[in-house]
C-alpha cells in the first residue's frame, strides 16, 4: 500500500470505527434550518372614520349594508344615530365618532330632516354581545390580513375613555391601521 492510500485510509469513515458522537454533530447540519411556526394571519375589515383607517377582526362583521334610511329614536343615547330595518330586523346604528373623540356630537342622519348619506357611506352590521348592530362609517377600505408580528399596543398616550376600545395598531406596508374593539366600542 502506498503512502498516500495509508493516508487516505485514515482520513475515510471505515466500518468498524465507532462515529455516535459524529453522527449527533452532523444531524444539525443538513444546511436546513429548525422551522420556526409559521405566523398566521388574522383576517380584519379596514374602513375610514374622518380620514384615519380602522379596522374591526372579520370574524365579528355579520355584513355591510349600504345605508339605508334610518329611523331616530327620541332621547336616545348620543351616539345612538337610529334603527334601520335589515329584511325585517330593527338595527341599532352607532357613530363611534364620538366615542373615539372624531366628532363633538352625532350627525342628523335619521328623520325627515337628515340629508341622503355620502356615496361611499355605509353600516357595518357587527355581531355583539347583545345581538347585532349597526355602526356607521365614511367608507370600507376592504380586508386586510395581518400577522401577529405586524400588531403593536396601543400608544400610551391614549385617554383612558380611548384605551378601552382601541386595542392595538396595525402596521402593514406604509399603511397604518387603529384596531377597535366592537364591544367598547358601543358601549355606553
Amino acid at each position: 500500500m502506498s503512502r498516500f492510500s495509508e493516508l487516505l485510509d485514515d482520513f475515510f469513515y471505515r466500518p468498524d470505527e465507532d462515529v455516535s458522537g459524529l453522527q449527533d454533530f452532523a444531524a444539525g447540519s443538513d444546511g436546513v434550518l429548525p422551522s420556526a411556526p409559521e405566523e398566521v394571519p388574522e383576517e380584519y375589515l379596514a374602513f375610514r372614520l374622518e380620514g384615519e383607517c380602522y379596522a374591526v377582526p372579520i370574524r365579528g362583521v355579520r355584513e355591510i349594508s349600504k345605508v339605508p334610511p334610518l329611523t331616530e329614536i327620541p332621547r336616545a343615547e348620543p351616539q345612538l344615530l337610529g334603527v334601520m330595518n335589515l329584511r325585517g330586523e330593527l338595527l341599532p346604528v352607532y357613530d363611534v365618532k364620538v366615542r373615539l373623540r372624531l366628532a363633538e356630537r352625532a350627525p342628523l342622519v335619521a328623520g325627515p330632516d337628515a340629508p341622503a348619506p355620502p356615496r361611499s357611506a355605509r353600516i357595518l352590521v357587527l355581531r355583539t354581545e347583545t345581538g347585532p348592530a349597526g355602526v356607521w362609517v365614511d367608507g370600507v377600505v376592504g380586508v386586510v390580513k395581518l400577522k401577529p408580528s405586524m400588531l403593536e399596543a396601543p400608544p400610551p398616550g391614549l385617554r383612558v375613555g380611548d384605551r378601552d376600545c382601541v386595542v392595538g395598531m396595525g402596521r402593514r406596508g406604509p399603511m397604518l391601521y387603529i384596531l377597535l374593539d366592537a364591544e367598547q366600542a358601543l358601549a355606553p
